[in-house]
């Protein structure tokens, strides 16, 4: 029986009571109306000035205070809509449910699901401050974008011309403490293979890789974490006498999350050869992986002979191939930045459906040469299996700049709050900075936030100490910006 209220004993109460509502409204990618028009209707409740575009993109604007007139507007900025990943016994419906919020010390979570703290802390922040007729506060523009999840598509499509601030101040990091100053440009690639069938009759057998930690494929790659559907690939490619009748990632898939299981149904010739393939290579994967996904279980469930429609060998072959042979993960590391991943890609979704199945990649890079690269490596793939290649959703990378008032002010801030450098990082992950950078001219961004671990996971967790100090940062750049 989901509650509300979980959060009412958190401070900043404020802020915790508009996250918990925006955890009874459902707003994954492309369902962000809902969310979108609670956003209209609280501006326009406090007569607010705002604008809702096609795309469900929000522009809320409140006036200075009179004391602040004169200064320079802010833009506070994050995203609508979060990555809805779920256990296998999950009962929650992303498109009607509510998430089932719980407490647990010092964390907040959603149980078997994802919390949406990326970026719904964004968005109650930003709603808190609104509703905040008390505070000195220079000309504030509000900017909720919808579908960064999916390719930044909100903000891509996002009319900036009525936007006066040239300073931003993105809400879209987890780590609190560091400052982002750039990051990485990026892309999604689509390949498609086309398949044949024939009916094979003999015992079945389901394949499941489950139980690896998945993550973030930007800010988390550089963890080396397990690939779900590559591990399969790596399975099942050395066993003969297999026919693939099915072959799925999660019932809930994105291209900028690691995937954490995978699953074939086959008909299995030798069940001795597949068993003793598999003891050795999870063997080999439990080596492999010791230190990122200790919990990574693989199973073979046996049932009856049946007759099912199978890939033909030479199209099973063409799956197997580019599994093995595609590349994933890291690319390159960065020669400036020391730990930095510089250029990557993620093996993100994998469906099967009808006489074709296909692979969606997230690819990202700080440099443009590797996005390039990395995008005609799977292409090449791509025309060797006589499948199609479709690249979408490119988005600009956010360029470090050497001079930046808002970077100096934060940490003026930080140092004052806290007797303490607050560091300053690059990103390897895509960020709407990139796209707001490329449209206003000068612009003058950082992006910040409070702790949050393991996003895109069922083991989303966020720092409710970490929002509070961070809403204090928050309010002290606001009040004291010249």
């Amino acid at each position: 029986m989901k509650t509300f209220g979980v959060l009412d004993h958190l401070e900043p109460k404020k802020v915790f009571e508009y996250f918990e509502i925006l955890t009874t409204i459902p707003h994954g990618s492309y369902n962000c109306k809902a969310v979108s028009d609670f956003c209209v209707d609280f501006a326009k409740k406090r007569g607010l000035f705002v604008i809702q575009d096609d795309h469900y993109n929000v522009i809320i604007k409140k006036e200075a205070s009179p004391s602040c007139a004169h200064k320079p507007a802010l833009i506070l900025q994050g995203h609508l809509d979060m990555v809805c990943q779920k256990d296998p016994d999950s009962p929650v419906d992303f498109a009607k449910d509510a998430l089932e919020l719980q407490t647990d010390g010092d964390f907040v979570s959603a149980k078997g699901t994802t919390l949406g703290g990326d970026d719904g802390i964004a968005v109650a922040y930003c709603l808190a401050l609104l509703d905040d007729d008390s505070m000195k506060h220079p000309p504030l523009e509000v900017v909720f974008t919808t579908e960064e999840e999916v390719g930044m598509e909100g903000a891509t499509a996002l009319d900036t011309s009525i936007l006066e601030g040239r300073y931003l101040l993105n809400i879209d990091s987890e780590e609190e403490g560091i400052l982002l100053a750039g990051c990485a440009g990026g892309t999604t690639v689509k390949v498609s293979l086309p398949l044949k069938y024939e009916q094979i009759t003999g015992r079945m057998c389901t394949v499941s890789i489950t139980g690896l930690l998945g993550g973030h494929s930007g800010t988390e790659i550089g963890k080396n974490r397990g690939n779900a559907h590559i591990l399969m690939g790596r399975l099942l490619c050395g066993v003969k006498g297999l026919h693939i009748n099915r072959i799925y990632g999660a019932s809930e898939q994105k291209d900028n999350a690691i995937p954490n299981e995978c699953y074939v149904e086959l008909i299995c010739e030798d069940r001795e050869a597949l068993e003793e393939a598999a003891k050795r290579l999870i063997k080999s994967f439990k080596e492999q992986f010791r230190d990122t996904d200790d919990g990574m279980e693989v199973r073979l469930e046996f049932s009856d002979p049946q007759k099912r429609d199978c890939l033909t060998r030479d199209t099973q072959d063409a799956v197997f191939y580019f599994l093995t042979h595609t590349p994933n993960g890291i690319h390159t590391m960065s020669q400036d930045i020391e730990g930095l991943v510089e250029s990557s890609l993620n093996l993100g979704i994998l469906k099967m459906d009808g006489d074709e199945i296909s692979f969606s990649f997230g690819v990202r890079s700080s440099v443009p040469f590797y996005k390039e690269e990395l995008s005609g490596r799977l292409e090449s793939l791509a025309r060797k299996l006589n499948g199609s290649y479709e690249r979408v959703n490119d988005y600009p990378a956010w360029e470090y700049k050497k001079d930046s008032v808002l970077r100096d002010v934060f940490l003026k801030a930080y140092r004052q709050m806290y007797g303490k450098e607050m560091k300053v990082e690059m990103i390897h992950a895509g960020l709407e900075c990139g796209i707001f950078a490329s449209k206003i001219k000068g612009l003058d961004i950082v992006s910040f936030g409070p702790d949050i671990f393991d996003i895109h996971t069922t083991g989303e967790r966020l720092s409710v100490p970490s929002v509070k100090r961070t809403w204090e940062l928050l309010l002290k750049i606001i009040e004291e910006f010249p």
